[in-house]
């Protein structure tokens, strides 16, 4: 006999901070969403129209992960994604705000930020026609990659997965996964940069 799943309703993001609304008045700012709840150390927002909000929460011990991440740096745990009509308005919005681009940009069609406390988060377009992400030249692979070797930077995935050439030779004992798929082809509309 099994026992029926309870009803869960995803109700925000949480997201550690310094000053939980320090950062949360940034994304109040950089999305119009309202601020619903609030004391000390906790705000939450919610869009306008409903749905699941942020929220933020002040952890002084925080460190803002690195990206990209190289080995022994502080990884991200996740990140977030907001779709543009326009790229470069979305991008002027952000840094007016408070946001930092980030210095490496690994895709023609999304930007890589960073909020007021470290957090990566994306900006991206989509031409609102569901599957892969639009073509990226090769020349375009063949310079980010020199500029990932140059930094001497890995994926998050090469972070956290031992190196191929440290594992016992043999059959992989784990099914294939998200971390086997090249970026922006998880089967989303949008590309995920930051995968």
């Amino acid at each position: 006999m099994t026992t029926p799943r309870p009803s869960l309703t995803l109700s925000s993001t949480v997201l550690d901070a310094p000053d939980a609304a320090e950062l949360a008045d940034f994304y109040r700012r950089l999305l119009g969403w309202e601020t619903v709840q609030e004391e000390p150390g906790w705000v939450k927002l919610l869009p306008p129209g409903g749905g699941s909000g942020l929220g933020f929460q002040t952890a002084k011990p925080y460190t803002p992960p690195v990206w990209p991440a190289a080995p022994g740096d502080q990884l991200m745990m996740l990140h977030l994604d907001f779709e543009v009509i326009d790229l470069e308005a979305g991008v002027a919005h952000a840094v007016a705000e408070g946001a930092r681009p980030a210095d490496f940009q690994p895709q023609h069609d999304v930007r890589v930020l960073f909020d007021p406390a470290g957090h990566p988060f994306c900006l991206f377009v989509s031409d609102g026609t569901p599957g892969e992400p639009p073509a990226i030249s090769p020349e375009w692979v063949a310079e980010q990659t020199r500029e990932i070797a140059e930094q001497d930077r890995v994926t998050i995935q090469d972070a956290v997965a031992p190196d191929p050439a440290d594992r016992p030779a043999g059959p992989v004992d784990r099914p294939a996964g998200p971390v086997d798929r090249p970026v922006g082809t998880a089967g989303r509309a949008e590309p995920d940069a930051l995968s």
